[in-house]
Parts: structure tokens; C-alpha cells; sequence
């Protein structure tokens, strides 16, 4: 037997060397949950108790890739759950010797950002405009639409400080809904997406993604957001259900009308060719043959492709440029040519295409110039009616449309100059590599693999990086003017690394004076900025300090953990593998904990966009931050978990109880002054029953172990709060009244709750931070979540042969007497004058061997036979009580 003090404690910084204690080394008269999160929360910081100590190898360094939550939104509840998730392996990885990088970031980049500046401030961005040192905003304070002719504008650089301005109120305000949740990062580490450095991390992996010929520019179709005027990337996509009709149009052809069903007849004169399966009989016949478009007379030829649906439809389909992704498809495979005619603010073009050369085509056109789609398809509805072109009536049905994934209307496709970065949609072998560092991965769950899979699988087209918004990173590049004014897009002019962050709308390329900018012989700068997840796929190298301390990046890069939501693996972690592959050959960290979603109480996903999310701050006002983590915890990594007040609830009576049976368990002992005894000599516990309790310890600290390193919080939780209730039912029962005397049975009892309690602190610390501190503080030096983990082997060494079903089958034993009183409505602490106790065979050793136990917290003070019994429970029969107590005396 031994000391089971612990003496490896996990790496600190020299600030929490010093006492954390609450109270003074005393257990408190009264114990409550109540202001436990602002007290520990102001001592962590004064301590210094999560500060990261940058002197440690990166063998000794346990790295965090944080989620940088988005701060122009607020926070809700289903970002408590899964930060949550990642504060419990973090306190668990700190607890196991590492010293935890956990930083925090602030996402502030981007469109809500962006939008939200813009209602607050009254203003708008204009990179024409030039930047004013003095400016200062029409009003502020309202969030509010405010609409666009009534906003002042301003210079991209002017906006980016009132950006900036804003952020960092929505900042403090997380960070203290943080604080008060209990997440142990290191406050004195936190990064925005868009601050400076920021911006120069994303320009230079740009700039590099450029020089190694990854990076790249194209005029090519893409999707387009017509109320955000912004191109959209494929992650981006959101498919939804959106009401159309059928209309049965037929063209002109050689030996008779050719009908087609489309749900878009606005896109007529976009019409490039009509389009079938190559095995469809019915259309053998056309070809290789042309038809007309009905209305504007264009000729267009017919033609077979195998991505043509037979049983669709008329089974033939008008190919438009562009209609949807099909379109595109079909148009770049059959080289066919580009007739636009939808512009980026999503209304027809005003000018009539060369292509309607007939003058009633033309006249036809006219009458959609300028129309939204929406227009443009009522007036061609009525002139296909006019000519008899129209089959019938339209059929009303619900097609599956693309929405980005902010947007409330279908998106368009559009041709326009983009920026795109190489992601294997192109290239086979760049897919392969990425698809073999998806393998390499560590998903937690495991099933979570194969999402990764499909996306990287089922990707048709490069990542399309590139903005037309105003807020975020730009593009560091200029282009020389020719003589006529006409940018030179294949020669591109760069900064040097040492320049950045740039912003080419304000700042000068080398070699040119700004007057040079926008004329003839001079330059202009790219206009574009980058979408955000070219930012935020860049998290480690930003919160790594790759460009700024490489000594830190070798210290912390590759990270060990990215904790993330299920919907964003397509997007924020695919694009980081894309990024770390390109740039440093590597996985960016070593596994990914992926969280599930919050369901309402009608199962569904709780988000803002359906509006029946919950603010977590009155939660946890309410519950306590413990009963609200207890909630989180109480939810695997990769399953959806119901918001239920009701777990809370759970969780803070767990909570309560901690600091209730804490408080008893160190009242055996305290001397007059309340201070307890504080020894953990292990050799003190000589009692079978004692040693019983640390056996069974023993198990949960081995199994719960091992359910923390395989990312399975959930199991550990189970494990010991099931253990804690059995400690606190049945242990603590049995032994108090041996507790309280003297001699070597109550120096047992006292030594193995003392052992028990400081184990359980331990084993409860990362998911109930804030009880577990506050016992701790009442006895123990530093703090709980400095302290090491438990080992199980002390704890075996301690127990001897001893089975954790002496504690099981001798409670048993006691709730049997107890029922007895139950049933007879008299008090706990009514004697027994004589009882048969009718035990399992099975189970009459243990309860032999705690016999004492039993009868004294039975009060069992007469003669107490005790029998093998049949049933699968202890019985107490012929049971003769003593006289009567009142309940409560």
C-alpha cells in the first residue's frame, strides 16, 4: 500500500503552482452551484490555469484546430453542445500530461458580416472611392435594413474599419458566454479571419497556390446568387424544392413539330440545340438534322448525348446556356456555342443577341429586355400561346432548384472571369492523393469517413474561390493596361510576400504610381475578394503562426484534433485537407471529431435560418454551466441529440450532489475549524468493504480511460456517473456510521473516501469543470484541472483481491432492511430488533464480508440471521421493529 497523492502532476505554467483553494482548506458551512462560474472563471485567469506554454516540444503538445465561430450571428445552443465536446478532450488531453494548444478565433469575414455593417452604419462599399482618414458613419446602433440608395458610400478600406470596429463587440460578448461555459482555451491566444495577419496568410497561400500553378483564372459558366451578386462555389449548394410548371413547347422541324418539356421557356432565345439519348428510337431520325426555336427563329441542331433522360419528359430537352449543370455539361462536351442571355443581376439582357437575325425574333426579344425571369416567362408563356406553340396548358410540379445556401432564389448560371483553386474535380490523380489523405484521417465516428469519400468522389469542377462582395480578403494581384485600356489577365502582376496583407483597390503595384491606376498604360486591381472558406481552410496556419512564428507552427503543426459539425465537412475540412496538402504535404491534423446536430423537440435541426434555435446564455443562467455541459457530454461525437431541459436538469442535480456527498465525505475527520484531513495513504484502507470500492474505482478509471482516448466522452461519462451514484447510494451509506468512530475501521473508511473523492474529482472534472474546482478547493492544492489523470494501477494495488460486488451485494443488503421500514412508514432510523435477511447464494460472501456494515447502517441492533434466499434480491422477512421514529427526527 502507498500514498496515492499525485506526484506527476501535468504541465503548468508557474502561476497555478500556487493554492487555488476557495475557501481556505476548509469545507464551506453551505455548498451551492450558485456563482460558481463567474468566481473560477475570474480565478482560471488571474492563475493563468489553461495558459499554453509555448516551451514544450511538439511531441508534448496536444494541438487544437478551435472552430472560429461566425460573430456578426449570435451564439445558440448547438454551439454549446459541440464546443462543449472539444472542452471535454481538451481538459481530459491537459489532465494526461500534454500541454493543450487551444486557441480561440472570431469569424469575421465574410457576407452576414458584411450585411450587418451595412444596416448598423448606413453605408456601402465602393472600391472606386478613395479612402477617408476622417470618415465617419451617418448613424449607428440599428440593425435594421437600410436600404441601399439611403447608404453612404465608402472606400473598401473604410469598410473594412467599420468591419473591423464592429467585430469587436460581438467578440467580447462571445468570449464572455465562453468564459461562462467553462471552455478552458487560452484567452491570450485568439485570432480574427480577417485581421492583418490573417489576410497576409491567406494572400500568400494564394500567391503560392498562383506560382505553383493551382491557383488559376477562367472565363467559364458558373452559379450565381442574383440578390447577393456574388458567384457560388459548389459546396455552396443547397437543393431545394421549388414550385414550376411543364410547359410543352414544340420546335420547328423539317418534317413537323418536335415538342420538348422544360420548366424554363424564359430561356428560349438561350437555346444552343435540342438533345437526346442516343438509344432513344424515337429521335434517331433528327440526328444530325437542325430545327427552329419557336418565337425568335433560331436554328439549332439536334443531337445525342447519354446524360439525356428518355423517360424524362418527351425524353428530348432544349439545351439553354445556362438552365442548370446538365447545360453545362452538355455544352462544353459538344463544344457548343455561348448564347447568354440572363445578366448577373438575374434580368434578361437589354440588348438583342446578334444570333435573332429574323425581324419578328427580334421584335419578340424586345419585349423581354430588361425583364426579371420571372416576367420573361409569363411574356414567353403568352407569345407561345399567340402562336400556337404551346401544347396545352402548363403543368404545375415541384422541380429540385440550386440555392446558395443564404439566398431565398434559385441561382442562375452566368459566364464570368473567376479565380479557381485546383481540388481534384479536374484531376483524376489530385483526387486520388486527396481521397488517401481522407484514409489517413482519423474520423471520430468512424462512419463519418465516408461523407469525406463521397464528396471528394462526386466533385465535377475545380474550387471556385472567388467573390464579387467587398468585406473579406482580396485578391493580391494587379493587371497592366494595355494602350487601349484592357487589363492583361494572363500576366498578372504580384506582391512580394514581404508586402502583405495588400489590398489592390487602394495599394500600388511596383513599378507604377497611383495615378497610373485605371488608364490606358497604367494598371487596375483584381476587384474580386476571396470567398471565406479560402480563409478559414487556412485555420491552423492562422492560429499556428505560419508566417509570422515558425517556431511556434513546428511546435503545434500538424494539429492533432479539428472538432467540427457533420454539414461542414464538404466545405471546412475538406478545403483544409486541400490547403495543407498543396502547401505542406501533410494531413492538417490527425483526427476529426465531428459533432451532431441540435434537434427541436419536433426532430428537427435547430438552426437560425428555421428559427427555432435557443440562446444558451438563459440556460445557463438558469441550469448552471455543469448541467448544461452534463446535457452536451451526455451526446456521442457524429449522433443528433434532442434539446432537452430535462437532461439539464439531470446534469445539475449530478452537479449539487457533488458538492453535497463531497461535503459529507470530508466532514469524517475535520477538525474543529472544518479543514479536513487531506491524507491519500492508501495503506490506512484495511477494511474488505473499503477496499471493495477502490477495486470497483479501479475498473472505471481503466475503462473510462480508454473511452476518452478513442474520443468516446459519452461512455466515460456513463461509467462514472453510474459509479458515483452506487458510491454515494450505497458506499457512503454503509461506512458512515463506521466513519464516524474510531479506531482503525473509521481510519479506513475515512482514508478510502478521501482516495474515492479525489479520483472522482478527476474523472468528472472535463465535463462538470466548475463543482469539481470548487471541491477540490476546499483540500487539495493547485488545481483539479492541473491535477494528472487517475491510474487505475494504484488504485489496484490499493484493493488487493478485493471485488467491487462487496459494495454492490452488501447495498443490496441494505436497501432489503430499508424497505422493511419503508413499508411500515417509520423512519431510516427506526432499529431492527430481529430480521431473517434471505441473501443469493451467489452473494452471501460479500455480504458476510460487510455484515457489520450493513447492520449498523440498518440499525440492526438485534439478532440478524442471515440465509440463502431464492429470489434474485436480498429479503428481509419476519423483520420485528423496534419502537417507532419519527420521519425527519
Amino acid at each position: 500500500m502507498s500514498d496515492l497523492t499525485p506526484t506527476t502532476p501535468a504541465p503548468t505554467p508557474a502561476p497555478t503552482a500556487a493554492p487555488s483553494t476557495g475557501t481556505g482548506g476548509r469545507v464551506p458551512d453551505k455548498v451551492g452551484l450558485e456563482g460558481l462560474e463567474e468566481s473560477w472563471s475570474r480565478r482560471w485567469a488571474e492563475l493563468g490555469t489553461y495558459a499554453f506554454d509555448r516551451t514544450k516540444s511538439r511531441e508534448e503538445i496536444y494541438s487544437i484546430d478551435t472552430p472560429p465561430p461566425t460573430v456578426s450571428g449570435s451564439l445558440h445552443v448547438g454551439h454549446v453542445f459541440s464546443y462543449t465536446h472539444t472542452d471535454v478532450v481538451a481538459r481530459f488531453r491537459r489532465m494526461r500530461g500534454a500541454e493543450v494548444f487551444y486557441p480561440m478565433g472570431w469569424d469575421d469575414n465574410g457576407l452576414p458580416t458584411e450585411r450587418r455593417v451595412q444596416n448598423y452604419y448606413g453605408v456601402r462599399c465602393d472600391p472606386s472611392l478613395p479612402y477617408d482618414p476622417d470618415f465617419t458613419p451617418p448613424h449607428e446602433g440599428t440593425d435594421k435594413t437600410v436600404k441601399a440608395a439611403d447608404q453612404v458610400p465608402i472606400s473598401r478600406r473604410n469598410f473594412v474599419e467599420l468591419c473591423e470596429t464592429l467585430t469587436v463587440e460581438d467578440e467580447r460578448q462571445f468570449e464572455a458566454l465562453w468564459r461562462h461555459l467553462g471552455l478552458s482555451v487560452d484567452w491570450s491566444r485568439t485570432y480574427q479571419t480577417i485581421s492583418a495577419d490573417a489576410r497576409a496568410v491567406a494572400q500568400q497561400a494564394f500567391l503560392r497556390n498562383l506560382a505553383r500553378g493551382e491557383a488559376y483564372q477562367a472565363e467559364a459558366p458558373g452559379l450565381w446568387d442574383v440578390t447577393f451578386q456574388t458567384a457560388v462555389a459548389q459546396a455552396e449548394l443547397e437543393a431545394r424544392d421549388y414550385p414550376g410548371a411543364f410547359h410543352r413547347v414544340a420546335f420547328h422541324g423539317a418534317a413537323g413539330p418536335v415538342h420538348i418539356e422544360t420548366t424554363r421557356p424564359e430561356l428560349l432565345p438561350a437555346c444552343v440545340a435540342l438533345i437526346a439519348h442516343p438509344d432513344d428510337e424515337r429521335y434517331q431520325h433528327l440526328f444530325g438534322t437542325t430545327v427552329t426555336t419557336p418565337l425568335f427563329g433560331v436554328e439549332v441542331p439536334v443531337l445525342a448525348h447519354p446524360a439525356a433522360e428518355p423517360d424524362k419528359g418527351a425524353g428530348i430537352a432544349m439545351c439553354c446556356t445556362f438552365g442548370d449543370l446538365t447545360d453545362v455539361q452538355w455544352w462544353r462536351e459538344l463544344q457548343l456555342p455561348t448564347r447568354s442571355v440572363v445578366q448577373r443581376d438575374g434580368r434578361i439582357v437589354r440588348e438583342t443577341p446578334e444570333w435573332i437575325a429574323s425581324d419578328e425574333g427580334r421584335a419578340r426579344f424586345a419585349e423581354l429586355a430588361g425583364k426579371t425571369t420571372f416576367s420573361a416567362r409569363e411574356a414567353v408563356v403568352a407569345g407561345l400561346r399567340e402562336t400556337g406553340d404551346l401544347d396545352g396548358e402548363p403543368t404545375a410540379t415541384q422541380r429540385k432548384a440550386n440555392f446558395y445556401e443564404k439566398g431565398d432564389k434559385p441561382l442562375e448560371i452566368v459566364t464570368s472571369r473567376q479565380w479557381y483553386l485546383r481540388n481534384g474535380g479536374r484531376d483524376a490523380a489530385l483526387r486520388g492523393e486527396l481521397l488517401a489523405r481522407g484514409a489517413e484521417l482519423d474520423f471520430h465516428p468512424e462512419f463519418m469517413q465516408v461523407r469525406y469519400e463521397n464528396w471528394v468522389g462526386g466533385l465535377n469542377g475545380d474550387w471556385l474561390i472567388s467573390r464579387q462582395r467587398f468585406f473579406g480578403v482580396p485578391f493580391p494581384v494587379w493587371y497592366a493596361l494595355d494602350a487601349d485600356g484592357q487589363p492583361d489577365y494572363d500576366s498578372p502582376l504580384v506582391p512580394s510576400e514581404d508586402q502583405l496583407p495588400v489590398d489592390p483597390s487602394s495599394d500600388v503595384p511596383a513599378g507604377y504610381t497611383a495615378d497610373q491606376r485605371g488608364v490606358p498604360g497604367g494598371f487596375v486591381g483584381d476587384p474580386d475578394i476571396m470567398d471565406t472558406w479560402a480563409t478559414s481552410s487556412l485555420t491552423p496556419q492562422i492560429a499556428g503562426g505560419w508566417r509570422t512564428d515558425p517556431d511556434l507552427f513546428a511546435r503545434v503543426f500538424p494539429m492533432d484534433l479539428r472538432p467540427q459539425g457533420q454539414d461542414i465537412i464538404r466545405t471546412w475540412l475538406f478545403s483544409t485537407v486541400v490547403r495543407a496538402h498543396l502547401e505542406h504535404g501533410s494531413l492538417p491534423w490527425a483526427h476529426a471529431a465531428i459533432s451532431g446536430w441540435i434537434l427541436d423537440p419536433d426532430r428537427k435541426k435547430m438552426s437560425k435560418s428555421k428559427g427555432n434555435v435557443v440562446t444558451p446564455m438563459g440556460l445557463l443562467e438558469e441550469h448552471g454551466s455543469d448541467a448544461v455541459r452534463y446535457w452536451a457530454a451526455s451526446a456521442r461525437l457524429g449522433t443528433d441529440a434532442a434539446f432537452e431541459v430535462g437532461q439539464m436538469k439531470i446534469g445539475r442535480r449530478l452537479a449539487i450532489k457533488v458538492l453535497n456527498a463531497s461535503k459529507f465525505a470530508l466532514s469524517f475527520g475535520a477538525d474543529d475549524e472544518g479543514a479536513p484531513e487531506t491524507s491519500l495513504d492508501s495503506s490506512l484502507v484495511t477494511v474488505p468493504l473499503d477496499r471493495a470500492m477502490l477495486a470497483g474505482l479501479a475498473d472505471v478509471v481503466e475503462q473510462a480511460t480508454a473511452a476518452l482516448e478513442a474520443y468516446d466522452h459519452t461512455r466515460a461519462l456513463e461509467l462514472t456517473e453510474t459509479f458515483f451514484w452506487t458510491f454515494c447510494d450505497d458506499y457512503l451509506e454503509l461506512v458512515k456510521d463506521r466513519a464516524y468512530g474510531t479506531g482503525d475501521g473509521a481510519t479506513s473508511a475515512r482514508a478510502a473516501l478521501r482516495i474515492a473523492l479525489d479520483v472522482l474529482l478527476r474523472l468528472l472534472a472535463p465535463v462538470l469543470p466548475f463543482a469539481t474546482e470548487e471541491v477540490w478547493s476546499w483540500w487539495r492544492e493547485g488545481s483539479v484541472h492541473r491535477a494528472p489523470w487517475p491510474e487505475a494501477a494504484p488504485l489496484r494495488d490499493a484493493s488487493g483481491d478485493a471485488s467491487f460486488t462487496t459494495v454492490t451485494h452488501a447495498g443490496a443488503a441494505l436497501a432489503a432492511l430499508r424497505k422493511v421500514k419503508s413499508e411500515a412508514k417509520v423512519s431510516m432510523r427506526t432499529e431492527i430488533l430481529a430480521v431473517r435477511l434471505a441473501v443469493p447464494a451467489a452473494q452471501l460472501t460479500d455480504v458476510e464480508t460487510a455484515l457489520d456494515d450493513v447492520r449498523a447502517a440498518g440499525r440492526a441492533t438485534g439478532t440478524l440471521e442471515l440465509v440463502a434466499g431464492e429470489a434474485e434480491q436480498p429479503v428481509a422477512l419476519d423483520a420485528e421493529l423496534g419502537e417507532s421514529v419519527k420521519r425527519g427526527s
